[in-house]
């Protein structure tokens, strides 16, 4: 394979990239209110959207509250405690989200979690951006080239195809 072979290979392999978009987002419960009855937690939920790698924050009063998550949608819509996978009792905890699916917590207080002081935490994928160019239109120059300043790379592809040129020219 010739040096010029080796440009288009490069190329190829870096004309689609998959960019994962944004910084992870810390939500916390209820905001300034917390994880509290008076909370209307319901309404705090539906205006957000939670992914892998996110962190959800709860804070509440040890003295009246804590947080349990439970295993399945049926204890969670029956507030039933008895099988939990974790009691959090801190007054601060905070829960890195790591796959994807759902999660469920709720009040370690029934009371409170009859009332509504619960959340099912759907956990969706990082956010994906497809860069694509399109790589069939590409056409192969006789000796390597650094991309025009309107070729729509991203950072990486741009770094890596004028390394690479660095390379050949150097050969």
């Amino acid at each position: 394979m010739g040096a010029r072979d080796l440009l288009v290979v490069a190329i190829v392999f870096t004309a689609a990239t998959v960019v994962v978009a944004g910084d992870p987002v810390h939500h916390v419960v209820g905001e300034d209110r917390g994880w509290d009855p008076s909370t209307d937690v319901a309404s705090w939920y539906s205006q957000r959207v939670f992914r892998v790698g996110d962190k959800i924050w709860f804070t509440y009063s040890t003295t009246q509250e804590s947080l349990v998550e439970l295993r399945n949608e049926e204890d969670f819509t029956s507030c039933d405690l008895s099988n939990p996978i974790k009691m959090y009792t801190d007054g601060l905890d905070t829960i890195s989200l790591e796959g994807v699916g759902i999660r469920y917590f709720v009040s370690g207080n029934t009371e409170s979690c009859k009332n509504g002081l619960k959340i099912p935490v759907k956990i969706q994928p990082k956010e994906q951006i497809m860069a694509q160019n399109n790589v069939a239109s590409m056409a192969v120059a006789d000796g390597p080239t650094v991309p025009s300043a309107s070729t729509n790379l991203n950072g990486l592809s741009y770094i890596l195809i004028v390394g690479l040129s660095i390379c050949l020219l150097g050969l």
